[in-house]
């Protein structure tokens, strides 16, 4: 081999081009690490999940906003972990997602979705309208979902469809009860309690429904419990 000049010149090209590679890293990741390039400006916006259209953050507070900027922001426009930034804004009770890019002149732009709360869990947490449980504090008049821990999205499909079977009586839901065997109660907020069960539930309330106005509302009284579980009636209480 050290006689074939031919490949001698081509490992030594070789070598050439390694050594220049690795010059060319070293050179750029000091010069990305300078004082140069500091980020003048972060810009965190929020997004509504809709095709990433903008919005205004509802929950983060610019307190929390600005607690995630000095923990995660290191170095300048070059050097900065956009993953540790995302990762940093992320743990905030209140996000659901963050992005984050790069934009010149020297700046962040970062973008957080918001959970859109949904539901209480119980009394510990809420649900968004993903069907996903997450843990934050919230004022806001919701309805109580109380089921297994799995069960949250398809409590969250069944509210949209018992809610808008309910919604010509003008009765809200202000309670779903998921038992461990599938059986589904809804609590309205006159205080009545539909007792679904486990099966045809939307059958069921439709009954209930369409008897409403015709066999319940003539009564002029305050239901406590309707039972909706009979192959061709209800019973009440």
């Amino acid at each position: 081999m050290w006689d074939n000049h031919h490949a001698l010149d081509l490992l030594a090209n070789s070598l050439f081009v390694l050594v220049a590679l690795a010059a060319i890293y070293t050179a750029s990741q000091w010069a990305a690490h300078l004082p140069v390039f500091p980020l003048k400006e972060v810009r965190v916006s929020g997004i509504n999940g809709i095709g990433g259209i903008g919005g205004e953050l509802k929950h983060v507070t610019r307190e929390q906003i600005n607690d995630a900027v000095r923990s995660e922001f290191m170095g300048n426009f070059f050097a900065v972990d956009l993953d540790a930034v995302c990762n940093a804004f992320r743990k905030l009770p209140w996000v659901r997602g963050a992005t984050a890019r790069r934009q010149w002149p020297p700046r962040l732009e970062v973008k957080l979705e918001e959970h859109v709360a949904l539901a209480r869990w119980g009394s510990t947490a809420l649900v968004n309208t993903h069907g996903e449980i997450f843990n934050a504090a919230s004022g806001e008049k919701l309805p109580v979902f109380q089921g297994p821990e799995e069960s949250a999205r398809d409590m969250v499909r069944q509210y949209a469809v018992f809610s808008k079977l309910l919604r010509p009586l003008r009765q809200n839901i202000q309670r779903i009860n998921l038992s461990p065997r599938r059986a589904w109660q809804v609590q309205l907020d006159n205080g009545t309690m539909l007792e679904l069960g486990r099966e045809q539930m939307k059958a069921r309330l439709e009954r209930y429904v369409l008897a409403h106005d015709r066999g319940i509302a003539p009564l002029n009284q305050q239901l406590s419990y309707v039972d909706l579980r009979y192959p061709s009636g209800f019973a009440v209480r």
